[in-house]
């Protein structure tokens, strides 16, 4: 039996892909809810709540962009020449919030630069992110082989909507987040914080997805085609569900209901995505399959992944249990 490995590869990077974003999105998400916590002492719990896994988060990300120039190196040389933009800014993000985290504690009469660029590194991140999706979502011309759009194509209404869409999600991650891992007066403001973002959130997923289905006749027939239809009803359904144990697990103090509740929607939300693309991985020009490398590189690739992904998971999973429960106000970073 013959082997499909692009679809494996595929299955790969979308899996690292999405363990980025909910990952990494709730420490963006702490981030840019900075500004609604002006205290001192609550940014320093705020940044210790993700100081030990932040960095470690970021390993999916290089995992899925290495992966994809790796795997799919056509996909990837249409994909940056049409998101270099946002695509830096993103990275300008990244590394700004990073060097947040060391020199804000090495420094009193500076502090307050270091917590907008943690603050304004996370938001760029997360806008950035959500313009790159945006545009991917709407379609990168391709021809021969190459992108054939202008510089500017990735910057529209639906980019820009995709962008906000993807910083108060992750504002919601970072709120309930904050929920599951504080106490007293910081935690009960994050309760006051997620409520809004959960409606926000939704709200926002309830725009892209009404708007998405008329950017390409691919995602109206996988939207209102049958079979694929029934799509249309289970993951609204679904949604409904998370933001119903989400609102009820605020309002009765439930700790970590919330933010798994978060996650769930991050999950649908990126589960409609890939029902609306699949099989393209440049939309609506590239196929998985189009794209791939050799079979030969990719099963050679293939051999160091099946070693190298469950030590990411091990490592991950190990670091959160060593750190699970509730953030000691009195300990963190320094």
């Amino acid at each position: 039996m013959d082997i499909d490995l692009p679809l494996i590869w595929a299955g790969i990077i979308a899996f690292a892909v999405l363990a980025y974003v909910i990952l990494d999105g709730f420490d963006l998400g702490v981030g840019i809810l900075f500004p609604f916590f002006p205290e001192k002492h609550d940014r320093d719990v705020m940044m210790n709540s993700v100081a030990p896994v932040w960095d470690g988060n970021e390993t999916w990300l290089v995992l899925g962009g290495g992966g994809l120039m790796a795997v799919f190196p056509l996909a990837y040389a249409t994909i940056l020449p049409a998101l270099y933009a946002p695509i830096i800014a993103m990275v300008i993000g990244l590394i700004f919030r990073g060097v947040a985290f060391e020199y804000r504690w090495r420094t009193r009469r500076a502090e307050y630069l270091w917590n907008w660029a943690f603050a304004g590194g996370s938001m760029l991140a997360a806008f950035a992110q959500g313009i790159t999706l945006g545009a991917l979502v709407q379609g990168i011309p391709v021809e021969n082989r190459a992108y054939t759009g202008g510089w500017w194509d990735w910057l529209t209404p639906f980019s820009i909507m995709t962008g906000i869409a993807v910083v108060v999600g992750y504002a919601l991650l970072g709120a309930t987040w904050l929920v599951m891992k504080t106490h007293g007066d910081l935690a009960d403001r994050a309760r006051s914080l997620a409520l809004k973002c959960s409606f926000g959130t939704v709200a926002a997923m309830g725009i892209v997805s009404l708007w998405t289905p008329f950017l390409e006749p691919l995602y109206l027939q996988r939207w209102f085609g049958w079979p694929t239809a029934i799509f249309s009803i289970i993951v609204p359904l679904l949604v409904l569900g998370c933001l119903y144990l989400l609102i009820s697990g605020i309002r009765t103090r439930h700790d970590s209901r919330p933010f798994l509740a978060a996650l769930g929607l991050f999950v649908l939300g990126y589960a409609g995505i890939g029902i609306s693309f699949f099989p393209y991985i440049v939309p609506p020009s590239l196929t998985i399959w189009d794209a791939a490398a050799p079979d030969a590189s990719l099963s050679f690739l293939l051999a160091g992944a099946l070693v190298l992904v469950p030590i990411i998971l091990a490592y991950t999973g190990y670091a959160y249990w060593v750190f699970r429960g509730k953030i000691d106000p009195e300990e963190g970073y320094h």
